[in-house]
């Protein structure tokens, strides 16, 4: 008889072979949204012959293409035609409002990819290959890029983000908005706030888009851009709200911490500041993509990470703030951090 217990699965090289072989699934992604292949599925269930007509491709490519897409689950297949997954349909088709497809153009960008192929290196060195301060060098085009292609992975955390920011705060209230990039997050407090006033700051070109993501919004009365570095130019002031968004894991602590200054003595007494960021738990590893999230600041930036929620408040009250709270986004990866100045 047996003894009632099972023997542990005995150990597999699948995920070494599935990790090996990741570079296929996002090639394979973007390759398909370069041809506009998910708008063409859209049209209705289509055999490889049609699709490759109707995305000026050759038959034999997109029959292999479509068959690799469908194994990751990215289509459905049946019968020789190609159809949406509900999760191709949500968010990679272009008519779609959820649709993430632009995204690919930051996240698949050579740039960003090109400090990978050297992470041996890195890992020796503690800091990125890229030259300068990498993806924080002065004026960097990359940036550009972001703003344009990276919205609708933002746009879910807007509203959260501003809701937290205000808090109870209404009328004419003052907001600086650090590394505005495409500009969703003042964008937002703007919309939530109708008498808010919001100031932009990021380098010139990157603020051209978001006073366009303004316009459009119908907020651009209300939006003034500040070109410059967050660290050099002078941020007037004072006001009720600063948001930092997705910016302070780029830099090592010490330079958090005379930003959160510079921030701090532009606000008003009782004025907030609010970080929008990956926050890992302190074992580092959970959750996943915020975990994760680290080796993408080693990879880019000389001494960025990303910074658990101890670590976080630790800068905060170095810099003079109090009340410091944290607060899980429900529509994201991110955590916004909120600490009051005395």
């Amino acid at each position: 008889m047996g003894t009632g217990t099972q023997a542990a699965p005995a150990p597999s090289p699948a995920l070494v072979f599935d990790t090996l072989f990741a570079y296929q699934r996002s090639a394979a992604l973007c390759a398909a949204i370069e041809l506009d292949l998910f708008r063409v599925v859209g049209g209705g269930p289509a055999d490889a012959a049609s699709l490759a007509r109707r995305c000026s491709a050759s038959e034999r490519g997109m029959r292999i293409l479509c068959d690799y897409l469908t194994i990751i689950g990215l289509l459905n297949k049946e019968n020789g035609r190609y159809a949406h997954t509900p999760t191709s349909r949500a968010f990679l088709d272009p008519l779609s409002p959820a649709c993430i497809a632009s995204t690919a153009r930051f996240l698949g960008n050579p740039a960003m990819h090109e400090p990978y192929r050297h992470l041996a290196d890195i890992v020796r060195n503690g800091r990125t290959v890229l030259p300068g301060e990498g993806t924080v060098e002065p004026e960097n085009p990359i940036w550009v890029e972001f703003a344009h292609s990276m919205a609708p992975m933002m746009a879910p955390m807007a509203a959260p983000l501003g809701e937290i920011a205000l808090d109870g705060l209404s009328g004419p209230v003052q907001v600086l908005d650090i590394a505005a990039g495409h500009g969703l997050f003042g964008i937002e407090v703007a919309k939530q706030c109708p008498e808010a006033r919001i100031v932009a700051l990021d380098w010139a070109p990157v603020l051209e888009v978001a006073r366009e993501n303004a316009r459009k919004a119908g907020v651009e009365k209300h939006y003034t851009a500040l070109p410059g570095s967050a660290f050099d130019v002078e941020y007037g002031g004072p006001y009720d709200i600063v948001l930092l968004t997705n910016f302070l894991h780029h830099f090592d602590a010490p330079t958090c911490v005379g930003l959160l200054k510079k921030v701090r003595a532009s606000l008003k007494p009782g004025g907030r500041a609010a970080a929008l960021e990956f926050v890992p738990n302190e074992d580092r590893v959970s959750p996943p993509m915020a975990a994760a999230f680290s080796l993408v600041m080693l990879a880019s930036t000389p001494s960025g990470d990303a910074y658990t929620f101890r670590e976080l408040e630790a800068m905060y009250r170095e810099a003079g703030f109090k009340r410091i709270s944290a607060h899980p986004v429900p529509t994201g990866p991110h955590t916004v951090v909120i600490g009051h100045a005395a």
